[in-house]
């Protein structure tokens, strides 16, 4: 057994894919540096993240593989599920083994996994670009804090830079201690060091706008008035807006 260890990140991971085959190691697992152990009885090769070789992979299965497979690649990524890394070297040997198309060869381990967890990302994908609420800060600033079960920030970044083009904003991912600012013009990652942010989650009343607490009480009573008692169905509400989703949203926060 061959462990490839890279550095964590997508074009690391094509990376190592590139070099399982180079080395023609039948016997191979990829796996992060971050929760890398070491083990005496594998040969351990540090993979050095090379653009030309990540672009070579994935050029290879662009032209194995739809759009929407490609997606699903990526999504497994993101999931950070343990596996995620054994999932996706799999699915990398079915599609370059075969001549045909195996994307809906569900009998297929790897295959299957992959659309599954790619479901589950579009899944957590939609409903955060639903379920964001900002809040005004003192600058200018539009702040959202969320806590997605996945990385699903390099998913909903096109959404937000489309529906919100001409406002600066910030959404920040508080498990992994990331987020994204748009400044109008660029996307860039952004990370805070101090507490305030990190520790509170949503931006604390010192730096808020003065008129933040009012649009949110405007927005609750807007919501209050459109809602009809008599049409009420918890169930399906709960179907469609999952309680664990309900920290971001203003209507349902206590007055």
């Amino acid at each position: 057994m061959i462990q490839f260890i890279y550095d964590g990140t997508f074009e690391g991971l094509l990376t190592a894919v590139f070099e399982v085959y180079e080395r023609k190691a039948e016997k191979a697992r990829i796996v992060s540096n971050k929760i890398f152990l070491p083990d005496i009885f594998s040969e351990q090769v540090n993979i050095c993240t090379d653009a030309t070789k990540a672009n070579r992979v994935w050029k290879g299965l662009q032209k194995k593989v739809s759009v929407s497979s490609l997606v699903n690649v990526y999504s497994v990524f993101l999931s950070e599920l343990p596996e995620a890394e054994e999932i996706l070297l799999g699915f990398f040997r079915e599609v370059f083994a075969s001549a045909d198309n195996v994307e809906e060869n569900y009998g297929s381990h790897a295959v299957l996994r992959v659309a599954q967890i790619g479901k589950q990302l579009f899944r957590e994908k939609h409903r955060f670009e639903a379920f964001v609420r900002f809040q005004k800060l003192q600058d200018g600033i539009f702040y959202a804090y969320i806590d997605p079960d996945f990385n699903v920030i390099p998913l909903i970044t096109a959404h937000f830079v489309r529906r919100y083009a001409d406002q600066e904003w910030i959404i920040y991912d508080v498990r992994r201690q990331y987020g994204i600012h748009y400044d109008t013009k660029q996307v860039q990652e952004v990370y805070f060091e101090f507490e305030v942010m990190t520790k509170h989650r949503e931006a604390p009343d010192e730096i808020q706008d003065q008129q933040e607490d009012l649009y949110q009480l405007l927005w609750k009573i807007y919501f209050k008035n459109v809602n009809i008692p008599a049409r009420r169905n918890m169930k399906l509400h709960k179907k469609n807006v999952p309680v664990r989703y309900w920290k971001y949203l203003i209507e349902k926060k206590p007055h």
